[in-house]
């Protein structure tokens, strides 16, 4: 069927080629044709003018001869008239009958043949032709001069011009055929290529891939394409990894839960208090697991669903930091805030959610007695979140690859999903905004936020010594 679908779309452009060139060749033909019709017209114009003139200075010449005119002299100017086709009569000044071929006794049967003898041609329209003696007008000519005809040479370069042309037309149309047909089966080679990839491809062959890549935009096209395939490869690469992770973190609680329950069941561990704590922890992991998938998958729609609304984001990431300020205290890490006031348009629920995930994301990995710092500022139109902390760095393999929404670092603890710093970049990108992340392996990491600011920042008071959590 692809191959059909080329064929089809390869003749329609060889035929477009063949009717571009018969179409140019038929326009130079009626081009051609009509300039010669021109020149022609021209030219048996300019003959009849030259035998009216000639009629005009032959009666002319009758009348200045004798002053007057004198039907018998002009009977003598029949013979003359007749040879050159035509028909005249001529009349007076005032209009009145003077004298015509008829009065020669010169019939109309006799002047056409005659016109077929020499010929040159039927009769063309009437003309009144003034005949002046010394600036006076003494009669008036009535003439049918034959419209002549073309010289046979004329006629002869004529035809062998539109044979010509015909030739050069056909031949013309042969050559964008054949020029059709090597472009369309170079310009379609590609193109079927890429649609035997992509169906290929859909059809599960996750490895096809295209091979020609021509320098135009169909070689962007298919440069796009395998680029997308890549992608689709490491999409499911990572939810592959990640389901596994997924199912390997489910499987701990869920296993540990099933063994104490039996052991109660089966009277061997009583349901003492540390035992319910202990079962209560481990649902506790699986909500943490289960709300960490339902909050990636909302983010999904975030940019669909946001509710907008001016607010001080120095407010909010001071008291999200509130909110958390026990946990880190209960971790041993100290919890630094430095905050400038910044007002946003944006989704408070979900700027919270951003700045609780990266919070927490740090709580993970920073060691007892470390540090967390939490900078907001306001440059050239953009609110600035930092956060700092102490920990042990991110490896430079993965860095690049921390905000990928199924990607999970082998280092990262037991107790996280590794999902949280890819709700964030949905999250941030759904205000229009990005997040970005340094590191230095053994120095820390440095995660920074920037969305599109409200109102100009005013700094908060110097005196006012920033807020931390020991």
């Amino acid at each position: 069927m692809r191959d059909l679908l080329r064929g089809r779309f390869a003749r329609r452009l060889a035929l477009a080629f063949a009717a571009l060139g018969i179409g140019a060749a038929a326009l130079t033909a009626v081009l051609v044709n009509a300039a010669f019709g021109a020149r022609f017209d021209d030219y048996l114009a300019k003959q009849q003018q030259v035998r009216q003139q000639q009629l005009v200075a032959l009666f002319t010449a009758e009348y200045t001869q004798d002053d007057a005119w004198r039907p018998e002299s002009l009977n003598e100017l029949a013979p003359t008239v007749t040879m050159t086709g035509s028909e005249a009569e001529l009349r007076g000044p005032a209009g009145q009958h003077v004298w015509s071929l008829a009065d020669a006794k010169v019939d109309a049967a006799t002047l056409a043949m005659h016109r077929d003898m020499m010929g040159i041609g039927d009769l063309g329209p009437p003309r009144e032709l003034p005949i002046t003696v010394g600036g006076e007008r003494v009669g008036t000519l009535d003439v049918r001069v034959p419209q002549g005809q073309i010289p046979a040479v004329d006629r002869d370069f004529r035809s062998d011009v539109n044979q010509l042309l015909v030739a050069g037309g056909l031949t013309a149309g042969l050559v964008a055929l054949a020029v059709g047909l090597y472009t369309a089966r170079r310009a379609t080679a590609p193109i079927a290529e890429l649609t035997r990839a992509a169906g290929d491809l859909a059809a599960g062959q996750r490895d096809r891939r295209v091979t020609t890549i021509p320098d135009n935009e169909i070689g962007q096209l298919a440069t796009t394409f395998n680029t997308m395939a890549d992608r689709v490869v490491k999409e499911d690469e990572l939810r592959r990894l990640f389901a596994s992770d997924v199912a390997h973190e489910l499987r701990t609680p869920l296993a540990i839960l099933r063994s104490e329950l039996e052991a109660v069941q089966d009277g061997i561990r009583e349901p003492t208090p540390k035992v319910i704590t202990s079962l209560h922890d481990e649902t506790l992991r699986l909500g943490r697991l289960i709300a960490d998938l339902e909050t990636l998958a909302s983010a999904d729609a975030a940019a669909f669903t946001l509710e907008r609304e001016p607010l001080s984001l120095t407010t909010l990431v001071a008291d999200t930091a509130d909110g958390l300020t026990g946990r880190f205290a209960d971790a041993g890490i100290t919890l630094r805030t430095e905050l400038d006031d910044v007002r946003v348009d944006g989704d408070a629920i979900r700027l919270r959610q951003i700045v609780t995930n990266q919070l927490t994301n740090a709580l993970k990995f920073v060691p007892q007695g470390g540090t967390v710092t939490l900078t907001l500022r306001q440059e050239d139109g953009w609110a600035e979140l930092q956060v700092a902390d102490t920990g042990p760095g991110i490896p430079a393999e993965d860095l690049p690859r921390i905000f990928d929404r199924f990607f999970r670092s082998r280092t990262a603890r037991a107790d996280g999903s590794g999902i949280g710093l890819a709700v964030v970049a949905e999250l941030a990108a759904a205000h229009g905004g990005t997040i970005t992340a340094d590191s230095t392996p053994g120095h820390g990491t440095t995660f920074t936020t920037r969305l599109p600011a409200g109102v100009r920042a005013h700094p908060r008071n110097p005196a006012q010594p920033p807020r931390s959590a020991p």
